[in-house]
């Protein structure tokens, strides 16, 4: 499941924290319009995508999802804060991050605190 993070103080930023099995459908109801009603109010957006010491695996269709909103968005988003003690998708966001035209930090779950504020600066 996908969860908004909430209080974050600046407006531009879409934060979210995943929970066990992430499904299409939290893209659907959750991830997807939260980002697209960020960007109806701002140009560029912030992203905070924390997997959860919980998480623990993500569906094919979520995994579609997560390309086409990152495909469909991509030029929108001015910073991504990557929180994460799960290898696999940190190697991969290391990876990709080379294609993300901003900047990409990833953070241990132990260093949420950090990514929120350099999220957010």
């Amino acid at each position: 499941m996908i969860e908004i993070i909430p209080g974050m103080p600046e407006d531009n930023v879409v934060a979210v924290i995943a929970h066990g099995k992430v499904t299409g459908e939290d893209y659907d109801t959750v991830f997807t319009p939260a980002i697209e009603e960020k960007l109806k109010r701002h140009k560029k957006i912030r992203l905070l995508y924390c997997l959860g010491k919980d998480f623990s695996r993500y569906t094919v269709i979520a995994l579609l999802d997560d390309a086409k909103v990152s495909a469909q968005h991509l030029a929108a988003f001015e910073k991504m804060a990557i929180v994460t003690d799960v290898h696999w998708v940190t190697e991969a966001a290391r990876f990709f991050g080379f294609f993300i035209p901003c900047p990409v930090k990833i953070y241990g779950n132990d260093g949420l605190s950090e990514a929120k504020e350099w999220v957010t600066e």
